[in-house]
């Protein structure tokens, strides 16, 4: 008997980025896997993973989008979390072990007294149960293994930390805003031993990275409800035009550089151009040049000339 030849499916050219709403209960490579499976692109990425108890918002890059990743990723977050008093686990949420315990209970007048002192540039210890490595192994996998982990503190940026309500007096919902590194989890389980108590992460959404935020927010659902709604035959560019934002939407932060076809042409080889016009730049580390409003490339300026870095096929 032949053997049945496995037809392989048609990779789609998709450009561009998908806000997804991220649900509880799942990892953010599970919910990626999601939605290869519905977009079936040539490339994609995410840019910050998110725990599986975490919700909220996961920045997802589809072809030359994955280009802008770096710039989401050391974009400012802003979390809403909710701390449970009284106990301290190992992981600094839900999933862990109880390691301490206190009885006392603090007054929304404490904890808004000690806010300021997590704001600024700080340092924090990670969790053990953290990403990070040591000596080449993630400290979760040690501390899996029953290894005792001990982290260096390291500097931080929290930008703002405010409380929001105390539905009772065991929890506490907080909103931060802080940049890359920041370990929500940790600020949760520092605050408690400032407060003379103990606490741990119990719920986590996240509502802000970079240059999206809660307005640009696609429930998995829907888009799930929306593939299974294509008529036989139909293409997935009626959920590319649904969902998925432009690239350049990544990139606002930055100085854009309007150039000449003539000009986009040499950038799209490699070759630096020169800049005209008086209010041209001189310098600059990071910028994108556009042209009829599509990036060309990303590059840097220096003594007047915009040298390509990374040049996107759009």
């Amino acid at each position: 008997m032949a053997r049945q030849q496995q037809v392989k499916r048609k990779k789609n050219a998709i450009n561009g980025w998908l806000v997804l709403d991220k649900p509880f209960g799942i990892t953010s490579n599970e919910a990626l896997g999601k939605l290869k499976r519905i977009f079936s692109p040539q490339k994609v990425g995410h840019a910050g993973t998110l725990d599986p108890r975490a919700s909220g918002l996961l920045p997802v890059a589809f072809g030359e989008a994955t280009k802008t990743v770096p710039f989401v990723m050391d974009g400012r977050k802003v979390y809403r979390f909710e701390v449970t008093w009284g106990v301290e686990t190992d992981t600094d949420d839900t999933e862990g072990k109880e390691v301490a315990s206190s009885d006392l209970r603090p007054e929304p007048d404490a904890i808004t007294a000690v806010l300021g002192e997590f704001v600024g540039t700080i340092q924090q210890v990670p969790p053990k149960f953290s990403a990070i490595k040591v000596a080449g192994e993630r400290a979760y996998d040690l501390a899996r293994d029953g290894e005792d982990v001990e982290l260096a503190a390291r500097p931080i940026d929290v930008h703002r930390l405010d409380l929001v309500e105390c539905p009772d007096a065991d929890r506490a919902v907080f909103e931060a805003e802080c940049g890359k590194g920041t370990y929500v989890r940790a600020l949760a389980r520092d605050l408690g031993r400032r407060l003379g108590t103990r606490g741990h992460v119990t719920e986590l959404r996240r509502l802000l990275v970079g240059p999206f935020g809660e307005n640009d927010l696609v429930a998995l659902d829907e888009i799930l409800e929306a593939a299974e709604e294509l008529a036989d035959g139909e293409s997935v560019e009626a959920l590319v035009s649904e969902f998925v934002l432009p690239v350049r939407e990544a990139m606002d932060d930055l100085v854009e550089l309007p150039v000449s076809g003539d000009d986009a042409a040499k950038i799209r080889k490699g070759m630096a151009v020169l800049l005209r016009g008086r209010d041209a730049p001189l310098n600059t580390d990071i910028a994108f040049a556009s042209h009829a409003n599509v990036p060309v490339a990303i590059g840097s300026i220096e003594k007047g000339r915009f040298q390509p870095t990374r040049v996107f096929n759009l």
